[in-house]
């Protein structure tokens, strides 16, 4: 983290499991406390969508832009998708 950058206590819900695991990162010294854990996990995952969105963003220029309706009508049926409720067909 940053010095001086603003933060917003929140209070959040993970599994039991999670925290332990957390916890036990926290008492071996691999992690400085559970809220510094929980902020890079969270800069990271963030990170990742951020990366996930340029690659996307160049794909489709490099494929000629955004998908058609008739496109993804296609993609539907071959995927067997319901447009309507985005739920596989039965």
């Amino acid at each position: 983290m940053v010095s001086g950058m603003a933060t917003k206590k929140i209070t959040v819900t993970i599994e039991e499991d999670q925290f332990d695991r957390i916890q036990s990162l926290v008492t071996g010294g691999e992690a400085k406390s559970v809220s510094g854990f929980v902020q890079h996990a969270v800069g990271v995952a963030l990170d990742d969508v951020a990366g996930w969105g340029a690659l996307l963003s160049q794909a489709l220029i490099e494929s000629g832009g955004e998908v058609s309706a008739e496109e993804r009508a296609w993609a539907d049926e071959v995927l067997g998708i319901s447009s309507r409720s985005g739920q596989p067909v039965a």
